[in-house]
């Protein structure tokens, strides 16, 4: 998206050749090369960047709440049109340990389907990502469109999950996450078996666990079941939750799930920074968790791992 390259091209300008010589190498392959698996076409997680779309004006008190919450530092805002039609919108990025944000604070109606993508994935090669979202099963709901140092491009697996896919010429360089963020993905019994044919061959994801029966009050629903699959691809980590769409608020609109050492501590940090903990703490399928909404409107889920 034209906010998010040109985002980059001042703060990496002196650490891009870092990737340079790994995209030179997979951005010339073919499209029928580079398809062959996910793992040729994803760049790397700290890559994969949860869009958040916040209110007007909110952006500079979101930052300042999810840097005190988990750490990390922010690009310089800038405001631009990021969509193919006319549109204006002050964005920004933010890198923390858990997980990158593409932050947008529309100051224009925002374009269909703009605003329904959870995601964006850089690509090794955009005709490759087309062809293998395609390949895959997935539909390209906005064709690949030009931005100043790239491309951009949103795709649709079944269920109607949507994913933007971008491509920059010259590569960004990115630490690596300390935790990698979890897709959070709700869905019918009708659709899932489509979703998990598109999904796991266009990511070239596995299964991790597929629980038919595992405990709903992780989803807000104490005293019933639901089934939880957790997939893990070189896109990152994926967790689908199939309900029958019976779900309390806030569940469903928590897209990205973050992981953290210590919940508690965590939860007080983000209460302190003026973020609200609508649902949780929860002890369940081996974490304690939590949905929190942060300044702006953003709903996440947070989450510690019992070890041991």
């Amino acid at each position: 998206m034209r906010n998010r390259v040109l985002a980059y091209v001042l703060p990496i300008a002196a650490t891009a050749g870092l990737l340079a010589g790994h995209m030179a190498s997979t951005v010339a392959d073919t499209p029928s090369r580079a398809v062959q698996t996910g793992s040729r076409i994803a760049v790397g997680t700290q890559y994969n960047t949860t869009h958040v779309y916040v209110r007007p004006g909110t952006t500079p008190a979101f930052a300042a709440a999810w840097k005190a919450t988990f750490g990390g530092t922010t690009s310089t805002a800038s405001v631009a049109d990021v969509t193919p039609t006319p549109s204006r919108t002050k964005s920004q990025l933010i890198f923390s340990p858990v997980g990158t944000l593409s932050v947008f604070d529309f100051q224009t109606p925002i374009p269909f389907p703009f605003g329904t993508e959870r995601t964006g994935w850089l690509m090794t090669s955009m005709p490759a990502g087309i062809q293998q979202a395609r390949a895959s099963g997935a539909k390209v709901i906005v064709s690949p469109f030009p931005d100043p140092v790239g491309q951009d491009a949103v795709i649709q697996f079944p269920g109607g999950v949507n994913t933007q896919l971008y491509w920059h010429t010259t590569a960004p360089a990115y630490a690596p996450l300390q935790t990698i963020p979890e897709n959070r993905v709700y869905l019918s019994a009708d659709a899932v078996s489509a979703f998990l044919s598109s999904y796991l061959r266009f990511t070239s994801g596995s299964v991790e666990s597929d629980v038919l029966k595992a405990n709903a009050s992780e989803i807000g629903l104490p005293g019933q079941t639901f089934r939880r699959i957790r997939i893990t691809s070189p896109f990152g980590r994926t967790v689908v939750s199939v309900t029958n769409g019976h779900l309390p608020y806030p569940y469903g609109h928590e897209i990205t799930g973050y992981r953290v050492a210590n919940l508690a501590t965590t939860l007080g940090k983000a209460k302190a920074a003026g973020a609200t903990v609508l649902s949780g703490p929860h002890l369940s399928g081996g974490r304690h968790s939590a949905v929190v909404k942060f300044p702006g409107g953003y709903v996440a889920e947070i989450h510690d791992v019992i070890t041991g």
